[in-house]
């Protein structure tokens, strides 16, 4: 790490209460009339302007610093500092007051699935409030009958299966998952799959169990598990990790080229409208990957996109390939992901110690399982990473799955040259202190998800941890303790990429029910925002052009309606963001 990353300063956690009234303005969309798009924009007439009239936030230290004005040229900062001196710069340059609105540097996505976004907002939307309105199955049902009226031609198009996203049986009243029987409710003749919000779960009606061949005589497979009915053999309709991969590669094999191209951009504007310039496919097949870069090089791409192939099933691709720490028409393979276990909030995730309440069917000492079972398997795959210089990605959730990426990381880090390889833990829910301490030895960044403290923080407290493991999840306040630089991400479509949520979230750590779960674990809002810009930017090798609005970086800038560092920390959520620029070109503006 850096010098200044190992001079973290924890004092500096404070920041002043600056008590000021923002006033939502239309500058934003005064700007939208005068600076290109992107779309059409030739690129030797980018425009030149300065924006003033409002906070314009920096993101640089350790303390919040803003500056008068910014001067962009060319899809560059070329000055920040007095309006004064910006005009003298360049005396031509279009100045845009911005009547109280805030300026931030774009946000950068430290860890999603963005294809799969674009698979969420095209299929029937199963997540529970404030995302959807699935409260419990017999909504559930009907809203998958609804969707499968409407959407006749995309049933046709995915080979008749009918689909959905996002349910949580932490949610659903009956606090369970549906059986294929109540789905059959929805068709028995066309095969159905609705998606756990985790998204490694999955649950199916018998026609698709028929068509997936999964049967009372079937194995579980490695990495996975079929669910089956009590003091039986037969399935009951719920499927677990692998498997539901495995089900998932079945049903979109077959997908036009256009149609999943059509859902890949939506995701695209999903992101933009939530203030990210920089986004991540963070498990990529070999055919998403190419999805992506076939969309980037018919100049479709208007933000920076980062793929992160499996390695476990793309190293032939791997090896073909390599990857890049330079973008190629907005797109480039940053490295490679691995996944080690499941999800807490669907109980599959490996712990070290048992989960509260066990699955249907599991004995009390059940500590959930690892994606790959034999260590030596995992040791192959990051060596294979070491002797590349690929930059690991790891899903590792339970501190069991934690332990396991530490000890191969090690081992790799003996055998191999030592360089900046920037790996990550991703997820790092139950990441204990002594973990945190062989992370900060081994230079990996621990990617959080603080938006479970909201979304699953009762349901840990009740069901899947216990109140003392749950207030440490997402353990930000003990990394910044430790002086380790650590991101923030939503993971989406586990969670829609709503920036100022996750930003409300790792401030706040409020449970839907109003607990505070960890209060030592909270953070400011300026260095919750840094996890989202300049820590990211790190991350990804990019802190010289992205993370501050500084001159010489990328003029990508997000305007919001309030200051996140202003406003009362309860409302952080409630920030809108009124228009996104990537390199100087508007990619995004709220409608009035």
């Amino acid at each position: 790490m850096t010098k200044s990353i190992q001079c973290f300063n924890t004092s500096h956690l404070k920041v002043l209460a600056l008590m000021s009234t923002v006033l939502l303005s239309a500058c934003s969309y005064s700007i939208s009339k005068h600076i290109h798009r992107g779309e059409k924009s030739d690129p030797k007439q980018d425009a030149t302007f300065i924006l003033h009239g409002g906070p314009i936030l920096t993101m640089q230290g350790d303390t919040p610093t803003y500056v008068e004005a910014m001067l962009v040229e060319n899809g560059m900062i070329k000055f920040t500092g007095s309006f004064d001196e910006a005009k003298r710069l360049n005396q031509r340059a279009q100045r845009f007051n911005l009547k109280n609105n805030t300026v931030i540097p774009g946000l950068i996505d430290a860890h999603s699935h963005a294809n799969s976004v674009g698979l969420q907002q095209t299929v029937a939307n199963l997540y529970s409030p404030p995302d959807g309105k699935v409260t419990d199955i017999p909504s559930l049902i009907q809203t998958m009958q609804e969707w499968k009226n409407k959407n006749p031609e995309f049933i046709q198009q995915s080979s008749g299966w009918i689909i959905g996203n996002g349910y949580d049986d932490a949610q659903l009243a009956e606090q369970r998952h549906p059986t294929a029987t109540e789905l059959d409710a929805i068709s028995t003749e066309q095969p159905v799959i609705i998606l756990h919000q985790s998204g490694h779960l999955a649950t199916v009606n018998h026609k698709a169990l028929e068509l997936l061949k999964i049967d009372a005589k079937t194995p579980n497979p490695v990495g996975g598990v079929i669910r089956r009915k009590a003091n039986s053999k037969e399935p009951n309709g719920v499927l677990e990790e692998s498997i539901v991969f495995h089900a998932m590669i079945q049903i979109f094999q077959h997908m036009p080229p256009e149609v999943m191209e059509k859902m890949a951009l939506t995701a695209v504007q999903t992101y933009v409208k939530n203030g990210y310039t920089t986004i991540q496919e963070g498990r990529a097949d070999a055919g998403t990957s190419e999805l992506w870069r076939n969309i980037a090089q018919k100049g479709k791409l208007p933000v920076d996109l980062v793929v992160y192939p499996d390695i476990s099933t793309e190293k032939d691709y791997m090896l073909q390939h390599g990857t890049s720490r330079d973008y190629k028409h907005h797109y480039r393979i940053g490295g490679v992901k691995i996944s080690l276990d499941g999800s807490p909030q669907g109980k599959t995730a490996w712990l070290t110690k048992p989960y509260l309440v066990p699955p249907e069917g599991q004995k009390k000492s059940y500590r959930g399982y690892a994606a790959f079972p034999q260590q030596s398997t995992v040791q192959n795959l990051i060596d294979l990473a070491f002797q590349n210089n690929w930059q690991i990605l790891a899903h590792a959730n339970g501190d069991a799955a934690i332990d396991q990426y530490l000890t191969t990381i090690e081992n790799a880090t003996a055998k191999f040259p030592a360089q900046d390889r920037r790996n990550v833990i991703i997820h790092a829910q139950t990441m204990r202190e002594d973990q945190l301490d062989k992370a900060k030895e081994l230079k990996l960044i621990p990617s959080f998800f603080s938006l479970h403290t909201y979304y699953w923080g009762d349901w840990h407290i009740h069901q899947t941890l216990g109140l003392q493991r749950a207030q440490n999840i997402s353990p930000t306040g003990s990394a910044l303790r430790k002086g380790i630089l650590f991101t923030e991400h939503h993971d989406a479509p586990v969670i829609p990429p709503n920036s100022m949520m996750t930003l409300d979230t790792t401030v706040n750590r409020v449970t839907r029910s109003g607990v505070v779960l960890g209060a030592d674990q909270r953070v400011s809002p300026y260095l919750a925002l840094k996890s989202m810009t300049s820590w990211a930017a790190y991350q990804y090798f990019e802190e010289d052009s992205k993370g501050t609005l500084s001159a010489g970086k990328l003029a990508d800038f997000v305007i919001l309606d309030q200051n996140p560092m202003t406003v009362p920390s309860n409302q952080i959520k409630n920030i809108k963001v009124l228009a996104t620029f990537k390199e100087g070109k508007e990619v995004f503006h709220a409608a009035n």
